[in-house]
């Protein structure tokens, strides 16, 4: 069965093993979703992912993240474009998330970057997702 939406898939397993406590979460793999999960790990967000060779598509090992009296880092991940409704912004239609405090993820021409990062090349695109 092929799958719809393959970011809100990603997106949903870090929210569910976030909130059952686990330690790592297993996803399929893909170019775009390594780049997100890249982008995660460089932000402090998880611990680190590991790139599995298993099968003809492979996998994503994500370590997740907990703070020191066991809440998960990643309060709140949720999509902002949709395969149904896609959301462009230009380079100055950036916006901050949280007054700064979370990220917005987008990609664009020079690849996935947090919405700071695009600011700072002065480049616009698909906003995928909020994270804080």
């Amino acid at each position: 069965m092929t799958m719809t939406d393959p970011v809100s898939d990603l997106l949903t397993r870090i929210r569910n093993a976030s909130a059952a406590m686990h330690e790592s979460v297993d996803i399929p793999l893909s170019k775009l979703k390594l780049g997100i999960v890249k982008v995660l790990q460089d932000e402090g967000y998880i611990v680190g992912y590991k790139q599995i060779d298993e099968g003809v598509q492979g996998k994503i090992r994500i370590v997740l993240k907990y703070t020191p009296d066991n809440k998960c880092v990643i309060s709140h991940i949720s999509r902002r474009s949709k395969p149904g409704r896609r959301y462009y912004v230009g380079a100055k239609g950036v916006a901050k998330v949280k007054s700064g405090l979370g990220i917005s993820i987008l990609t664009t021409s020079k690849g996935i970057l947090t919405d700071r990062q695009a600011r700072r090349e002065q480049v616009g695109g698909e906003v995928l997702c909020y994270v804080w």
